[in-house]
């Protein structure tokens, strides 16, 4: 443990606030920067990359919060794969670590910083070597450089907006680049030839659906009709039902023992774990089917019959995990727990129950997961009921109607935290698959995440602004 700490000291890492409450205009300034580096750096295209198939990878970027293609394109994958691993490991108990302590925080952070560092060069290398981004023919090296160079800019991105913004970097690059395609999935008017719709509206197809809707009307074409306006319906549903799902809490009735007369509620929100299982868990399937197309790629040769060895032959035992046609998974792990937009298919009469079965799987795939990422990082994350009794206790609050005993505190929380974590991982689960299934401007997943990491960044916001705001309530809560 002492050899890891030396190693630790090596690493660096962005200077914390001396201040111990930092301004709200200190985190918006710095949210702000690192929001405008991230759109900079996601139009910052890679030197010596050929020609790619980067379609197939959309449903990926949208999860990782990236552009394929660009210097970013690794986005956060080191640094949720990373925190998977770290989660399943120390939920199992491989290893032991007490997070409960400032010392072992520190260790976690340091060992999690290691596995980043780790995946952002053992992603890039995939990458390029097995050809998930081909390079031009001697720059691979390069190509390798540019990568660990965007991932590594990510990642200490993200530490600057924990120290010195508003929420995490994480979930900043996911409502970025999930708004960015939400705002052009609508309204885009520029086709895949460079064509502007807008000029030539009753013969150059638009893509955006809102402009697709109003041309459809003009036109009079009722397929075209009806697939954008169920595209805008999903997204307006999956709006509201996210955003009534959030509403739902259990509040615990707090009084202080020093003061009578004044309570205050502890709210337990449904959702307890948040938005976090759903990204590990989309993240986890995007993993899939990006690793799938790598390993496809490498296999080519003997999948066409042709004489294969080396790297081709260790690819096609793992061909397992999945075969694309024009970039979409047709086959394998990857076809299984991803999805399809069944009332597209629908529409434009392309059902087949092999794609109802596909979504049942995906329905179960992500309830399963996003209910264990949900009880492990509840665990782990210091929102077990233990956890927060202490804290609680250590406001100076107690139970009303009970002595100020840490214990009662745990008791009575025990029988809501994970109860909740449970069924809000359910629940989050399968509002995120169904999603999927429906179809909507962006990826419904997508969409879910932008709207609770939206409402999140709210919170934050208005929180902060409040304590700034008022001096006294500031005093107070310290």
């Amino acid at each position: 443990m002492a050899d890891f700490r030396t190693i630790f000291g090596f690493i660096p890492e962005i200077r914390k606030p001396e201040e111990k409450k930092v301004g709200f205009n200190v985190k918006l300034k710095w949210t702000l920067i690192v929001l405008g580096a991230f759109f900079i750096l996601a139009n910052i295209p890679l030197f010596g990359l050929s020609e790619n198939a980067l379609s197939r990878f959309e449903y990926l970027a949208i999860i990782l919060g990236t552009d394929f293609g660009s210097i970013i394109s690794l986005g956060i994958g080191p640094i949720v794969t990373a925190s998977i691993i770290l989660q399943l490991l120390k939920g199992a108990e491989i290893i032991k670590i007490d997070t409960t302590t400032d010392e072992g925080k520190r260790f976690f952070q340091g060992i999690q910083k290691l596995l980043v560092l780790f995946f952002i060069i053992f992603e890039a290398i995939v990458f390029v070597y097995m050809q998930g981004l081909q390079a031009v023919q001697g720059l691979e090296y390069l190509l390798v450089f540019q990568l660990v160079l965007g991932g590594i800019a990510i990642f200490y991105m993200d530490e600057l907006t924990q120290k010195w913004g508003f929420g995490s970097g994480v979930s900043l690059f996911i409502a970025a680049g999930v708004s960015w395609r939400l705002i052009t999935s609508a309204f885009q008017f520029i086709d895949q030839q460079g064509r502007n719709c807008l000029l030539g509206f009753k013969t150059i197809p638009c893509s955006g659906k809102i402009l697709v809707l109003i041309q459809s009307v003009i036109n009079r074409y009722p397929v075209e009709l009806l697939s954008a306006a169920v595209a805008i319906i999903a997204t307006v549903a999956i709006f509201l039902a996210v955003v009534w799902a959030q509403s739902l809490k259990v509040e615990i009735p707090l009084s202080f023992g020093r003061i009578r007369g004044y309570a205050v509620k502890w709210p337990l929100a449904f959702f307890y774990a948040s938005v976090i299982p759903v990204i590990f868990t989309a993240a986890l399937i995007a993993n899939i089917q990006l690793f799938a197309g790598i390993i496809e790629n490498a296999a080519n040769p003997c999948l066409a019959g042709l004489e294969c060895g080396g790297l081709a032959k260790v690819a096609s035992y793992f061909t397992f995990l999945g075969r694309f046609v024009q970039g979409q998974p047709v086959s394998g792990l990857a076809f299984w727990t991803g999805s399809t937009n069944l009332l597209e298919l629908t529409i434009r009469g392309g059902f087949l129950p092999v794609f109802l079965l596909q979504g049942l799987t995906h329905i179960l795939f992500f309830m399963f997961l996003s209910t264990l990422f949900a009880v492990f990082w509840v665990k782990t994350a210091g929102m077990d009921a233990k956890s927060q009794a202490h804290n609680i206790s250590a406001s100076g609050l107690q139970v009303a109607g009970f002595r100020q005993d840490e214990r009662i505190i745990e008791s009575i929380l025990d029988r809501y935290i994970m109860p909740l974590t449970i069924m809000g991982g359910l629940a989050i689960g399968l509002l995120a698959a169904i999603t999927d299934l429906l179809g909507a401007l962006v990826s419904g997943t997508a969409i879910l995440l932008v709207i609770m990491i939206m409402f999140q960044f709210y919170q934050n916001i208005a929180q902060q602004h409040q304590m700034d705001m008022t001096p006294m309530m500031r005093k107070f809560m310290q």
